[in-house]
């Protein structure tokens, strides 16, 4: 038998829980689904999935410039009342 030790990590109970019961219908425990992730990290040199901030897509992008602009463009016109603002779109 491998050598082995005890140690310590904080975490979320909710989060515990809901993972004890996902590896639970796996069949094994957390203390194993932990195991697997430890030597999955080594054989893969790090984590064994993406890790990486979401990045929008090219539409999201555009969408995000387009209201930069609009914020920026003095010549859009703005509402300060949403029923007017509603009235000009029914227009």
């Amino acid at each position: 038998m491998a050598d082995t030790i005890n140690f310590s990590v904080r975490i979320d109970r909710d989060i515990k829980k809901q993972c004890e019961n996902l590896y639970g219908e796996l069949g094994i425990n957390l203390t194993t689904a932990i195991n697997v992730f430890l030597r999955q990290s080594l054989r893969t040199g790090g984590f064994p999935f993406d890790v990486r901030l979401e990045q929008p897509n090219a539409e999201t992008i555009t969408s995000m410039l387009e209201a930069e602009r609009i914020l920026h463009d003095p010549d859009v016109k703005r509402y300060s009342d949403v029923e007017k603002a509603l009235q000009e779109l029914k227009k």
